[in-house]
């Protein structure tokens, strides 16, 4: 630094300090603020400090602030503060050290928004590579029609088997059957259930009757008859009733049972095994030959083992021994032919075992889940059926679900055979009335009383 340049150091007030109100343009003096060293008197001869351990030699600063307006106590130049090795001013006073300032911390703005990170380029964690991305909003909104439609499928399904169950439920052949007659047998224990095989050929053409070698006899006659029960209990039971037991018909005296169906159709047959048997019946059901060989042929056949060969020409079958699957014509065949050493007693058994496989046929989830079967099915059973007004289609499968699980298949006991006006026929026995009253009160029947055979 030359000798022309003078640093520019604050010149100490000469004088004593005034008394009187203070002059204008001159700093207003006053008692020392908190926290600031007294300035010192500059009439006083000049005593330095005593260096200190860890400070530079000479008196500390006097505390001043900075950015105080000039002319107001505590007012150091900017200029002051960077200067550390200044000759001696004019009043012979040693320069003073400036004092060492640490830059001001820098201004954070913290409402600022933070820039973006820049995209780091590097491979996922092991744990991401297994998580699955979350689903974005695209992906969620095609969910949702997927779904909608799916719903909509299903409920145009479900209407549509609704509306297909309620059209053949109009299209069932119904007659009355059960109808009320004085003194009628009360409810009894469990359902009930009245199945008959009628020999009409009404509904088949002449093609139809030279095929399936039904005859032309006219007229309806009951070929079978069998009281199905099942809810009281113990397993379902398919009895069958033979067509030549002797049995009081009421209004007309004693004849075969089947008697009471040519005489007074479903009516009476119903009211002749409800007087005799004391079991109130519930449903009834009536089965031709039209339309049987498309209820078998719907369900694709139903597989039954002979324990012998049967050859019927007037039945239109030629069977071989063995386990093997009827179609149609077969099993309508196989159901009518007497050609057994016991006749009509050996037909009821095939009759049941029959009706047993068939059920439980019918109910397999094969055809159930399969359109091509289970429609067939149904349109098959209601042109093969005749049921009483107040049954509906929902009974039958109840009927076809309860005999699904291997049933108790039974001939009804009877006395033995007797000569009547009739002809040969079967007696009605002791046993055969014990028999229907288990029946008639829900209880399990006796196992003396349960014939398999015929």
């Amino acid at each position: 630094m030359s000798d022309r340049e003078e640093p520019f150091i604050r010149r100490p007030r000469q004088g004593p300090p005034q008394q009187g109100p203070p002059q204008q343009g001159s700093p207003q003096q006053g008692p020392p603020r908190h926290g600031r060293r007294p300035q010192q008197n500059p009439q006083q001869p000049y005593r330095p400090y005593p260096p200190q351990q860890g400070r530079s030699a000479g008196p500390p600063p006097p505390m001043t602030r900075r950015g105080a307006p000039p002319g107001q106590p505590g007012y150091q130049s900017p200029r002051a503060w960077s200067q550390s090795d200044a000759p001696e001013t004019r009043t012979g006073r040693p320069p003073q050290q400036a004092p060492r300032q640490s830059p001001p911390p820098p201004i954070v703005a913290y409402n600022r928004p933070r820039p973006p990170e820049p995209p780091r380029d590097r491979p996922p964690r092991p744990a991401d590579r297994f998580a699955s991305p979350p689903p974005s909003r695209t992906r969620r909104r095609r969910r949702i029609p997927i779904l909608r439609t799916v719903l909509i499928l299903l409920l145009v399904m479900v209407l549509g088997t609704v509306g297909l169950f309620v059209y053949f439920d109009t299209k069932l052949n119904r007659v009355d059957a059960l109808s009320n007659y004085e003194g009628r047998v009360a409810g009894t224990p469990g359902t009930n259930w009245l199945l008959v095989g009628s020999d009409s050929r009404a509904d088949l053409s002449a093609e139809e009757r030279a095929a399936l070698a039904t005859g032309d006899s006219e007229g309806s006659r009951t070929d079978t008859i069998m009281l199905v029960h099942f809810g009281s209990g113990g397993k379902p039971m398919i009895i069958s009733i033979p067509r030549d037991l002797f049995v009081d018909v009421p209004g007309n005296g004693a004849h075969k049972i089947n008697a009471a169906f040519s005489i007074g159709g479903p009516e009476l047959l119903v009211q002749t095994i409800e007087t005799n048997t004391g079991v109130h019946i519930d449903h009834y059901a009536e089965i031709g030959f039209g339309g049987f060989d498309k209820l078998v042929d719907a369900v694709g056949g139903i597989e039954m083992c002979l324990d012998a060969p049967i050859n019927d020409p007037l039945a239109g079958i030629d069977l071989q021994a063995g386990c093997q699957t009827l179609n149609g014509k077969e099993a309508l065949g196989f159901v009518r032919t007497r050609a057994f050493a016991n006749a009509d007693l050996d037909r009821v058994v095939n009759q049941r075992k029959f009706m047993a496989a068939l059920m439980q046929k019918a109910t397999s989830f094969s055809t159930i889940l399969n359109p091509f079967r289970f429609w067939p099915l149904v349109s098959g059973t209601v042109g093969s059926l005749t049921v009483d007004n107040g049954d509906h289609i929902w009974h039958l499968a109840r009927l076809a679900w309860a005999l699904r699980s291997d049933p108790v298949t039974v001939t009804t006991p009877n006395g033995g055979s007797v000569f009547t006006d009739d002809g040969d026929s079967l007696a009605w026995g002791d046993n055969t009335t014990a028999f229907f009253a288990a029946i008639a009160d829900g209880k399990e029947v006796p196992p003396e009383l349960i014939q398999t055979g015929g």
